[in-house]
Parts: C-alpha cells; structure tokens; sequence
C-alpha cells in the first residue's frame, strides 16, 4: 500500500499543472500554535522575572545567575524527550503509527531512569552554588530557588516527549493548549506560594514545578484519549522497549548537548555579570527576559520546521526536506530581528515593569538595561539563524556532528572570551587568561561573537548535510 504522505508532502501545494509548490498556509497551520507555544514560554518567563521582581534587586540578580543554568541542565538531559519529535516525525512520514507511539513511552522510561540524578542535583544545591562565589544574599536566594526547580527535571523531560509526540503528528494545538495552562496555573501559584503563603524565591520555584505537573496530566490525558488511542495504540506502549530507550539517549544526549551549547555559554556569561556586582546581573536578566519575546517565539517556527523536515525525510523526499528548512530558517531569522528591533525601541517603558522597587541601584539597573537591549538585536538575530539550523537538523536526524561543533566553539571560545572581555586583571574565576576588564559590555562582545559564529556554522552544515542526501 502506497503512503499518503509521499503523495502528498507536507506543507506542499499542487497546481492545475501539477508543478509543486510551497504551501505558507499549510506551514502556518502547524507552525502557529508551535509558536503561540513558544511565546507562552517567554509570557511564563516574563511573569515569573515580574514577580521576582517584587521581592528585590538581588533576586533578580540571583535568578539571572541560575536562570541559565538550570535550563542548561534540564535540557541537556531533555535532549532525550526532544529528539523523540525526530523519531514520531520520521515514523509518521513512513505511516508507521505504532512506531511513533512507543518512542513516547521510551521518552517516558527515560524521564523516570532520570529521577535519581535530579534528586541528586537538586539536593547539592549548597555544595554547587558555593563555588560561583556569589554576595551572601543573592546566594541564600539562588538556594531557595535551586532545589524545587531541579526536582521537577523528571516532569520536564516527560513533558517534551509528550509535546514531542503530538508536534511531530503535526497536532500542536494539542501542546498549546497544554501550554496556556501550565502558563495561568503558575501566575496563581507565583501569586498564592510566593506572597500569601509567604515561600519568597522558593514559591516561585514550587509554582513552576507544580504547574508543568498539571500540564503532564492534561498532555497524557490527551495521549490517552479515545482518538488517539484508535489510531497510535497509545495504552499499549508502556512497556519498555530497551533498545528505543538506548537509542534515544545516544541521539537525545548529543542533541541536548547541541541545544545546550549556547545556553551553557549563557549561563556562564550571567554567572560572570553576576560575579561582576548585582546591578549588571540584573541588567543583564531584565535584558535577557524581556529579548525572550523575540527568540522563544522563533522555537515554535523551528519546531514545524523539525516536523516538515522529517515527515519530509521519512517519505523519502531530501528535496522537499531542503524546501521546507530554509524557509523555516528564514523565517525564524525575520521575526528575531523585527521583534528584537521594536523591543528596543520601547525600552523606556518596558524596564520599568521589571523592577518596581526602589533606590539607587535600581535607577542604575534600569539605565543599563535599556542601553543592553539595542546589543540583544544583533544577538537575537544570530540566535534565530542558530536556532532555525539547528532544528531543522534534528529533523534530517543530523545532532552528532553539530552538537560537537556547539560545544568546541561554546568551551573553547565563548566561556574564556567572556570571562577575559569582562574581568580586570587578578579578578573573575581564573588567573591565566589575559583579562581586558570591559565589565559588562565586554561579556555581551563576547555573547554576539559567540552567537554570529555558531549561527554561521550551524547554517552551513544544514546547506551541506540536505545537499549530500
């Protein structure tokens, strides 16, 4: 029996000719409610920043210092929930249904063999955090907030299966949906654990993991419901399946490493701006959020991307795949830099809402901030060629190659680079590299080099690798 999907590829128009042709309202199709996702991501992350804000400069600055950090962690272990879109992608391109629902129940199993190594992270929160040497308050804040987000790791990484699973059978309404939920649990939760109950910085982090929690059961829910348990067997696929299990963590691993590149950088980039005092941590934090607007949404475009690419390759078509990438990588480029630009544009009035105490140190915060956002237009820019290429590369099933490039290029040139740029001599982490003592515009020189480098590597390998199909 002939498969549906090679006659008819994804997002692909046929005129009265029978010439093919892109279809941009097809790709909208799936790729709105991917990136409606992704910006209630970066609504989530905003919230959360306004309501730390609340509490004082060093929360800001202690929350910039982990922000990184801890999503450095969970996605590089969550690489394993995230490359099952490459496997249901792929499988669904061949008609295999059933294939596709059993990598959600390996996604599952890997979540869970996951546990122990989370419980461990997050109860060595003090040993951890005392090494980056942070002000005493900002420290005693980061430890609050440290141990209930790194213990909800497991549901994080079972979440991307699941939204990894209906993205990847071109149902991502399904994952918005999902995603609202999660977004207006955690506002009434930030509101309820943070000041009536009066947890501070660790009601903001229960508030997450409890909300991503609902968003698990509302997403098995679905999994499980009458549809697609007809037509993906998805009650059946609890049992482990070691080999899928072994395969997604020896393609999720170096896919994590690949999305974490940037992001360890990152976070060693705020630990730095951290180091540096609490008013350029919070600068860069409030910076860092509010940009999100313009590079979380660019996720959603790159996820469709990711599915059209290995529908695409599973139907056997590497033309169509290239087709569909390179209009996803624009696309993911377009809006970054457009978003980016307005942002700026409206700094005066946006910064503000970050912080709403008082001082001088705010004052000083809030100035710098805005004079940071006008940098984050060329980063961001960067970051959706870097994003778009690299999704698009998970969905022709290309991690190993790129996740190295990512991490040689992120250790060996962005963590020193930013640490030279930034520290006076004598001062920082290390003493052996030259240190040219820019402060923080030296640590954002080193994130746009950074970012214009890898992006351009990242494009470059995705141009080759299609073409050699």
């Amino acid at each position: 029996m002939s498969n549906p999907i090679q006659l008819h590829l994804p997002a692909m128009r046929v005129d009265s000719q029978g010439k093919r042709h892109f279809d941009y309202r097809a790709f909208w199709a799936l790729a709105f409610p991917l990136f409606l996702n992704s910006g209630v991501q970066a609504i989530l992350n905003l919230t959360d920043s306004w309501f730390i804000g609340r509490l004082s400069t060093d929360a800001i600055a202690a929350i910039g210092a982990l922000y990184f950090l801890i999503l450095v962690l969970v996605t590089l272990f969550g690489g394993v929930g995230m490359y099952v879109q490459t496997v249901v992608a792929q499988a669904y391109g061949k008609g295999n249904c059933k294939l596709a629902a059993q990598a959600v129940g390996a996604g599952c199993w890997c979540a869970l063999l996951l546990l122990p190594l989370f419980v461990v992270l997050a109860f060595s929160s003090n040993t951890l955090l005392a090494f980056l040497q942070f002000p005493p308050a900002v420290e005693q804040l980061a430890i609050a907030y440290w141990l209930p987000r790194l213990l909800g790791g497991s549901i994080i990484i079972a979440n991307l299966a699941l939204t990894s699973f209906f993205n990847g059978i071109g149902r991502s309404a399904v994952t918005l949906k999902a995603a609202i939920v999660i977004a207006l649990v955690n506002v009434l939760l930030n509101e309820v654990l943070m000041f009536q109950v009066g947890l501070g910085m660790a009601g903001a982090a229960w508030a997450t993991t409890a909300s991503l929690a609902v968003g698990l059961l509302l997403l098995l829910a679905d999994f499980l419901s009458v549809q697609t348990r007809h037509r993906f067997r998805s009650h059946q696929v609890w049992r482990p399946q070691w080999k899928m299990i072994s395969d997604l963590f020896k393609s999720g691993i170096p896919l994590g490493f690949l999305m974490t590149a940037d992001l360890t950088g990152l976070a060693l980039f705020q630990i730095m701006q951290v180091k540096l005092g609490v008013v350029p941590g919070a600068a860069t934090q409030i910076a860092m959020v509010i940009t999100s607007t313009a590079y979380m949404p660019t996720l959603g475009i790159a996820q469709a991307g990711t599915t059209l690419v290995g529908q695409s390759m599973g139907a056997g078509s590497q033309r169509w795949a290239k087709k569909v990438g390179n209009v996803s990588i624009a696309l993911c480029v377009l809006y970054a830099a457009a978003v980016s630009f307005v942002i700026a544009l409206g700094g005066e009035w946006l910064v503000p809402l970050f912080i709403s105490s008082v001082g001088t140190q705010v004052e000083v915060a809030i100035a710098l901030s805005q004079k940071l956002l006008w940098l984050a237009v060329i980063y961001n820019t960067f970051n959706g060629l870097s994003i778009g290429s690299a999704f698009c590369l998970q969905g022709a099933g290309d991690v190993k190659v790129p996740s190295f490039l990512a991490i040689s290029l992120s250790w060996l040139l962005y963590a020193p680079l930013t640490h030279s740029l930034t520290f006076d001599p004598g001062e920082g982490f290390v003493r052996f590299l030259p240190q040219s003592g820019w402060g923080i515009w030296g640590g954002w020189t080193a994130a746009i080099i950074f970012s214009g480098m890898i992006s351009s590597l990242l494009c470059l390998r995705w141009k080759r690798q299609v073409a050699s199909k």
